[in-house]
């Protein structure tokens, strides 16, 4: 008995990718050290705890989506599809949650766990739309008006259904990218992409003219061109973060010491813990932390594009492409806004800031890969 539970879990392991599992654990795990000092003012560990338990049933998760054949979850498409909608649709029920202005989670009055939708409907959305790739590619047919259409309207009826629910632009943006990375990696006509940002442009440039952007998000905007618009409101949080950074200089002012980390007032770096922990990073450990930060994601990025290179299948190989540009975007996006470069869209730096379903997400995210990429090898390696 023991012996078969014995070689059951070696079976387990031996189909889980190390390499990135390793990788992924040790961003998690330095992501909590930073979440400790940015909640260590709130005399609680709290924050803490929930990423620990969503760190350790991420892994577990990780080695079971290793084992699971993603080709045939992708043949029930039409499950996939109920799914997402129904997932978001979830959001207008009792079980909605708003904060920060939007309406983007799900939990249950008295539980202190919450679920983000946008976060779990990820994942499934990849493997939606890598099915409709591989299909429309064995057609032949990536280039006209009708496929085009198709693929757009996967990913309209997505985000347009999500936003009008929550408001929560930020997360609607990532899975444009996951679409844009997707769709350029299965050989959708370049001229296409060009026409869309074309589009995208002009409808944002009209909405902008026609008054119909709500003042808030024009805000965000404008002070990028001019940081001193609104220092007390919307420049704040941004104007906090890169004072933060700078004070790090090289080699930070040592974690649990910093300036703005540290002080009892949440206004001071508001948010810290979440979407400002890059500031953190950059106070307390200087540009040295900033730097092995985004080493560490930039090698768990790379090993989802070997993973691609590697896999035996295109549905396979366009998981993998749209896991990698989903943590690139929200990498990009997280430290742009940081640095005030990017308008803030409430996105977090991924395995860094504090969530406990954005984690165990993550996670099952690279437990795909990580069997993506365990299948990809010849028999004798694996």
């Amino acid at each position: 008995m023991l012996k078969s539970v014995k070689n059951t879990i070696l079976d387990i392991i031996r189909q889980a990718d190390l390499l990135l599992l390793a990788l992924c654990t040790v961003t998690s795990l330095f992501g909590v050290v930073m979440i400790y000092s940015a909640t260590r003012y709130q005399g609680g560990l709290k924050c803490v705890i929930i990423q620990l338990c969503g760190l350790a049933l991420g892994i577990v998760l990780y080695f079971v989506v290793s084992m699971v054949d993603l080709t045939e979850i992708s043949k029930k498409w039409q499950w996939l599809l109920a799914f997402n909608l129904g997932f978001f649709l979830l959001l207008k029920t009792p079980l909605g949650v708003s904060a920060n202005g939007n309406l983007a989670w799900l939990g249950v009055r008295g539980i202190p766990i919450q679920v983000q939708p946008a976060e779990v409907v990820k994942l499934t959305f990849i493997l939606l739309l890598a099915r409709q790739l591989v299909w429309m590619k064995g057609r032949g047919d990536m280039k006209s008006i009708p496929a085009v259409g198709l693929l757009a309207g996967n990913l309209l009826v997505t985000i347009g259904l999500y936003y009008a629910i929550s408001s929560d632009m930020g997360s609607a943006l990532v899975y444009v990218c996951i679409f844009a990375c997707m769709a350029f990696a299965a050989g959708v006509a370049l001229r296409w992409f060009a026409l869309g940002i074309f589009g995208a442009g002009a409808g944002f440039y009209l909405l902008w003219e026609l008054d119909k952007i709500p003042p808030y998000m024009k805000e965000r905007f404008q002070v990028l061109v001019d940081h001193s618009l609104y220092p007390l409101g919307a420049g704040w949080q941004q104007t906090r973060s890169l004072m933060a950074i700078g004070g790090g200089r090289l080699t930070g002012q040592g974690l649990l010491h910093g300036a703005q980390t540290q002080s009892t007032s949440s206004v001071n770096l508001p948010f810290r813990h979440t979407d400002f922990i890059f500031a953190v990073i950059g106070e307390e450990l200087g540009m040295l932390g900033c730097v092995l930060t985004l080493a560490l994601l930039a090698a768990i990025v790379i090993r989802c594009i070997v993973a691609a290179r590697n896999a035996k299948s295109q549905l396979d190989a366009y998981i993998c492409v749209g896991v990698a540009g989903m943590l690139v975007f929200q990498i990009v996006s997280n430290v742009g806004m940081c640095l005030f470069v990017l308008p803030v869209v409430g996105l977090t730096l991924p395995f860094i800031s504090y969530g406990g379903s954005s984690v165990v997400t993550l996670f099952i995210a690279m437990g795909m890969v990580s069997g993506i990429q365990k299948r990809s090898l010849p028999d004798r390696l694996r």
